[in-house]
């Protein structure tokens, strides 16, 4: 598709239990990441929409499933951090609870786009997604954040790196949501995924 489509997205709904999940047919794709990688932030970038998905100076702001539909079939859904949020054991079980459950059960799920820090290694949680993705033959796309942080040459060796620690199980690309790059990158391969 040569426009964006998901400037069209609109808020759907929160789910804080797998029971008020929509109806799981169509296609949907879930954006993931540790707690402060900027998750919402590439959603409203991707969007071109402000305040689409709540951002937070504090890590752990997004605390349920939230869904954007792009149209009757299509939807983006912002999965809660996970990672060092500050926020008591027992909310944490319960995010990791429902994270899981949606991974076990949701049909609708075509992708998985998994954000990263450019500026920090690959965690065993990433990894445990990134296994998680080949086991069920769900493909992964790797989207290296914050690229603005750091200097030309720094960004290619940190992409390099990423490149490297994900072992070619996905797609891998720079981007700032800060400075709104790499967003065609980003909606083609969604659109390989959601439409075609």
């Amino acid at each position: 598709m040569s426009a964006n489509p998901y400037r069209k997205a609109t808020y759907l709904l929160s789910a804080h239990k797998l029971d008020q999940l929509p109806k799981d047919d169509g296609r949907e794709v879930a954006f993931v990441g540790r707690s402060n990688v900027g998750k919402s932030s590439v959603i409203n970038a991707l969007t071109g929409r402000r305040a689409l998905a709540r951002t937070s100076k504090l890590p752990g702001r997004t605390q349920q499933l939230n869904y954007f539909l792009i149209n009757e079939e299509v939807m983006l859904v912002d999965l809660p951090g996970y990672g060092y949020a500050k926020v008591p054991k027992q909310l944490k079980a319960q995010w990791s609870e429902l994270i899981n459950g949606y991974f076990n059960i949701r049909q609708s799920l075509t992708g998985l786009v998994l954000i990263v820090d450019i500026r920090r290694d690959i965690t065993e949680q990433d990894l445990s997604i990134i296994n998680w993705c080949e086991t069920v033959e769900t493909p992964v796309h790797l989207l290296v954040n914050k690229a603005d942080k750091l200097a030309f040459g720094a960004r290619k060796e940190a992409l390099d790196r990423w490149k490297r620690q994900a072992d070619k199980s996905g797609s891998v690309q720079l981007f700032s949501a800060t400075r709104k790059t790499g967003i065609s990158e980003l909606v083609a391969v969604l659109d390989e995924w959601l439409f075609v």
